[in-house]
């Protein structure tokens, strides 16, 4: 049963972790495609 234990704590608080931050990045990334679609479109329209 410690050997499950241990093995929960090495790789469970890992992916754990991973996932956490992936969806925080998803989150920033989208935000960060909209910022540059309306860039681009107002670099369009100046030109």
């Amino acid at each position: 049963m410690e050997e499950v234990y241990s093995q929960i704590a090495n790789l469970g608080f890992p992916i754990a972790v991973s996932v956490y931050l992936l969806v925080r990045i998803e989150g920033k990334l989208n935000k960060l495609t909209e910022s540059i679609t309306e860039l681009s479109k107002a670099i369009a329209s100046i030109k």
